[in-house]
């Protein structure tokens, strides 16, 4: 959880790709995300941890956090980020004490602190839901939090579930083939790749369904090869 190390990735809205300020080129067919995957993990692998990317897509209007992994997979950022004022709830009042303390529990889980990070995420997570509903930008932001801390602390059910419903509300929010549901969607078959036989079965469907439903077939079809594959080794 720990990152040494920050880019900034803008892709402008003809899909241009620039890390750090300086260009990059983007092969024709590929999209400009994949690219900032490639050669960060280059990076991530060769300091053996995480590199934090701060990503603004001009396509989307869109600002994220998320990290590359040195195996070159990917996962929201457990930093915190800025998340925009809810129309619902009065500036200073209770969003700002709120996003303090989810603040303050992702440095918790930055410092592997987990009894303390996890019952206060799953507090904060509840308030927000109660308060602003379960689609606001911080209530997202902090069921993030919540799906990281889940896969940290070896519940990879509750971080499948988690990650799936995720990625199906940055569908809704964002629509197809945006960074942050691809980003949701790998974590979720991360995740469901790490469960025993018996609690990895009954996930499978909701997992591939959300698959398909998040990317073109096309898009998916290395992740559900690999979901096939174990289901046929956990089935001999």
């Amino acid at each position: 959880m720990n990152t040494s190390t920050r880019y900034q990735v803008h892709i402008n809205r003809d899909g241009r790709l620039h890390i750090d300020s300086e260009p990059q080129v983007v092969p024709d067919g590929v999209d400009p995300s994949q690219v900032v995957v490639q050669v960060l993990h280059i990076e991530a692998a060769g300091r053996g941890l995480p590199v934090l990317v701060q990503v603004q897509d001009e396509r989307t209007a869109s600002r994220f956090d998320m990290q590359v992994m040195p195996d070159g997979t990917t996962q929201a950022a457990v930093t915190p980020s800025a998340a925009p004022q809810s129309a619902a709830t009065p500036a200073g009042q209770q969003q700002g004490p709120l996003l303090e303390r989810l603040a303050a529990a992702q440095a918790a889980g930055r410092a592997h602190d987990f009894d303390t990070a996890v019952p206060a995420a799953d507090e904060i997570l509840q308030q927000l839901t109660a308060e602003q509903g379960d689609m606001a930008p911080a209530t997202l932001e902090a069921a993030q939090f919540r799906a990281d801390l889940g896969y940290l602390t070896g519940e990879f059910a509750f971080a499948t579930s988690s990650w799936i419903w995720l990625a199906l509300a940055s569908l809704d929010r964002l629509g197809p083939g945006k960074l942050r549901t691809q980003v949701a969607a790998q974590n979720a078959a991360q995740a469901w790749m790490q469960l025993p036989p018996h609690e990895a079965r009954p996930l499978t469907h909701d997992l591939v369904s959300m698959l398909l439903e998040v990317a073109a077939p096309e898009r998916t079809a290395t992740m559900r090869t690999q979901i096939a594959e174990r289901l046929g080794q956990l089935s001999n």
